[in-house]
C-alpha cells in the first residue's frame, strides 16, 4: 500500500482529492486545455520500476520515468533513455570471453546529456550501478533476473556511459528494457541499510511525490492510494515539452463504471493497455458514435487452450487436430468481438518481425476433423459422442477463470461446437486464485484451460515449450510448460535461438518453431486479443504499441487539436 509521509504528501492527496472531484468536461471548458484525466481498471502495488511487472504502474511510469530502451509502435527496439540502441553493426554490442573461457557480449549504453531527475540532478552511470547492484542481490527481489544474473560485471567509461559484460551471446543483447536507472542518490542509502526489506522501504512508496525519482516529461505530484495518481510536468525535463500541464490517473475498477464517468465527462480517455474489455468497448462505440475515436489494436495477450498432453486422449496428435478444426474461430470473433481480433496461427503476434506469414491458421473444418477422430478409433456412439473400441467416451474437461464472462461464454460455444463434432466437454469453471495458483501451475488439470499468455517481441519462448520447463513437484512447481510438450527439436531450436546473432539466420528457426507449434498443437491458438483505446476526438497523437513499452512513453507527441 501506499504510505504517506507529512507535510508535501498529505497536501499533494488533497490536491488530488479536488482534481479528481472536479469533472474533465467543466476543466476542459477553457482553451487551451491543459488537464488531462484518465480512466484506467486496475490500481498499482508499488510505484517502484524494476519491483512487480503490472500492467497499471508501466502505465502510469511511462508518462514519468525513462526506461533504458524498449519498443515503439512499429516493434522495433529503441533507445529512450540512451542516445542509440546498441547494436554489434554500431559498435553498441561486442563480442567477448568470460573469465572461464566462454563466449559473452559486452554491451554500452550511453545515457543522453539532457535527461535529468526532477530535482536537477543528472541521470549518470552511477543510477544504473546501483540499479545492477540491487538487481544481482536476489534478496532485493528486482524483476528481469534473467537479465541480472546474466550481467556479471559492470563497467563505465565517465558519468554517462555504462557497458556491461554477460556471460552468454544473445540477438537481443542491446535490450535493456528491465534495466532502469535509479536515483542513487535517494534510494541507494535505504537499500544498502536493509536490503532485504528494500521492498517496503524504497522512497518510490514511502515518498512518491519527491521529485528527484522522476526522469520524465511529467512527475508524480499526488497519490490516492486504490483511487488515482496526480502526474505535472517535470520542470527538469529538458525533451520535447508535452500538451497538458496536468494528467490525471483515475482509478474505476468497474468497468460499467468507468463507462459511465466517460459518457459524464469526469474521464477524458479510457487507457487501452488496461481498460475496457472488448465487448463493452464495441458496444460503446455504437451508442456514442462519432463521440470518441476508438482504436483497437491487437495486443501481446495470446488467448489459447493448454491441453494436457499426458492424457492418454490428447496424447494422439490426430486428436489435437480434430479439436482444432472442430473449433470455428471465424465465426465467434464475428458474433462476439465484431471481427475485432485476428484469428491466431500460433502464439506469434501479427506485428512480430518473426511471423511466418505462409503459415495459415487452421480452418474450421467439421469433415476434416470427424476424419481425423475416425482414424484415431473414435466413432459416434448412440447419443452421438464418440467412443473408442473399449467404450470409453470421448470426454474432456475445459475449464477457464470462474466470472469472465466474455471466457465463460467462449467455453459455452466451444463446448456446442465440441458436441457436435462428438466430444463430450465438461465446463468445470474455476476462481483465477485457484486456477493460476494451483489447477495449471502444479498440472492439476486434466484437459484443456483456456487462458492468455503475454509476451514481447521476438519472445523465445522457452519457459512454455522446453521440455525442461515441465513443472514437477521435484522442481517445486517452477516452469510454465503446462501441458508437458516434448519435442527435441524443439529444445533445441529454444536453445539455439538467443545465441544466433544474424537475424536473416534465425528467421528460418522462428519459422521451423512456429511450423512444429502449428502441426504439433501443445496449445488449440484462439486469437490475439485487441485492446481497445479510447479517447476524445480532440486528441491527436496517441499511438497504441500493442507491445510491453506502453502509450504513455510517447506522451510528449499528444496534441490537443
Amino acid at each position: 500500500m501506499q504510505m504517506a509521509t507529512p507535510g508535501r504528501p498529505a497536501m499533494a492527496a488533497l490536491a488530488l482529492l479536488a482534481a479528481l472531484a472536479a469533472p474533465a468536461a467543466a476543466r476542459s471548458q477553457g482553451t487551451p486545455r491543459d488537464t488531462l484525466t484518465i480512466g484506467i481498471s486496475q490500481a498499482t502495488g508499488t510505484f517502484h520500476p524494476n519491483i512487480e511487472s503490472m500492467a497499471a504502474k508501466s502505465y502510469i511510469l511511462g508518462f514519468a520515468r525513462r526506461p533504458l530502451t524498449g519498443h515503439g509502435p512499429d516493434w522495433l527496439p529503441l533507445c529512450l533513455a540512451c542516445d542509440a540502441f546498441p547494436t554489434l553493426e554500431n559498435g553498441g554490442v561486442a563480442h567477448d570471453t568470460t573469465p572461464d573461457g566462454k563466449p559473452g557480449m559486452r554491451v554500452t549504453w550511453r545515457l543522453r546529456d539532457s535527461l535529468r531527475w526532477g530535482d536537477g540532478r543528472p541521470v549518470t552511470a552511477d543510477d544504473l550501478r546501483f540499479a545492477w547492484e540491487a538487481g544481482r542481490a536476489f534478496e532485493t527481489g528486482f524483476g528481469g533476473a534473467e537479465f541480472y544474473r546474466s550481467a556479471y560485471e559492470f563497467l563505465s567509461d565517465g558519468p554517462r556511459s555504462v557497458t556491461l559484460r554477460f556471460d552468454r551471446a544473445t540477438f537481443d543483447a542491446g535490450s535493456a528494457d528491465n534495466f532502469e536507472p535509479l536515483p542513487a542518490h535517494i534510494d541507494r542509502p535505504i537499500w544498502e541499510a536493509d536490503r532485504r526489506n528494500y521492498r517496503s522501504r524504497t522512497a518510490y512508496d514511502t515518498d512518491t511525490t519527491n521529485p528527484a525519482l522522476w526522469n520524465g516529461p511529467y512527475r508524480v505530484t499526488a497519490v490516492q492510494p486504490g483511487a488515482g495518481v496526480t502526474l505535472e510536468r517535470n520542470e527538469a525535463w529538458a525533451g520535447p515539452a508535452p500538451a497538458f500541464r496536468r494528467i490525471n490517473i483515475r482509478v474505476v475498477e468497474n468497468s460499467a463504471a468507468l463507462e459511465a464517468q466517460l459518457l459524464a465527462g469526469q474521464v477524458d480517455m479510457v487507457a487501452g493497455e488496461l481498460g475496457f474489455s472488448l465487448d463493452q468497448a464495441i458496444a460503446l462505440e455504437r451508442r456514442a458514435r462519432n463521440r470518441f475515436r476508438v482504436e483497437y489494436r491487437p495486443g501481446l495477450t495470446w488467448e489459447h487452450l493448454d491441453l494436457r498432453l499426458d492424457n492418454p486422449v490428447l496424447a494422439d496428435r490426430r486428436v489435437r487436430q480434430a479439436l482444432m478444426m472442430a473449433i470455428d474461430r471465424p465465426r465467434i470473433i464475428a458474433s462476439l468481438f465484431d471481427n475485432r481480433q485476428p484469428v491466431a496461427a500460433t502464439a506469434i503476434h501479427p506485428d512480430d518481425p518473426m511471423l511466418d506469414k505462409s503459415l495459415a491458421p487452421w480452418p474450421f473444418d467439421p469433415a476434416r476433423a470427424a476424419a481425423l477422430l475416425e482414424e484415431a478409433g473414435w466413432r459416434p456412439g448412440p447419443d452421438g459422442i464418440r467412443r473408442n473400441a473399449d467404450g470409453a467416451r470421448l470426454a474432456l474437461d475445459l475449464q477457464t477463470t470462474a466470472g469472465n464472462r466474455s471466457r465463460e461464454t467462449v467455453l459455452q460455444v466451444i463446448q456446442g461446437q465440441w458436441r457436435a463434432a462428438g466430444v463430450e466437454a465438461r465446463i468445470a469453471n474455476q476462481p483465477p486464485r485457484v486456477l493460476f495458483g494451483e489447477t495449471l501451475s502444479q498440472r492439476r488439470f486434466g484437459g484443456a484451460v483456456l487462458f492468455a499468455w503475454i509476451s514481447s517481441p521476438e519472445n523465445v519462448p522457452r519457459s512454455t515449450l522446453h521440455s525442461d520447463e515441465i513443472p514437477t513437484a521435484e522442481r517445486n512447481w517452477s516452469g510454465q510448460n503446462y501441458p508437458g510438450y516434448r519435442n527435441p527439436e524443439m529444445d533445441a531450436l529454444l536453445e539455439a535461438l538467443p545465441r544466433e546473432l544474424d537475424a536473416g539466420k534465425r528467421r528460418p528457426m522462428w519459422a521451423r518453431l512456429q511450423a512444429l507449434t502449428h502441426q504439433d498443437l501443445p496449445a488449440l491458438p484462439l486469437w490475439h486479443r485487441a485492446d481497445a483505446h479510447v479517447w476524445p476526438q480532440w486528441i491527436d497523437g496517441i499511438r497504441p504499441t500493442g507491445n510491453m513499452s506502453p502509450s504513455s512513453l510517447w506522451v510528449t507527441d499528444w496534441r490537443v487539436r
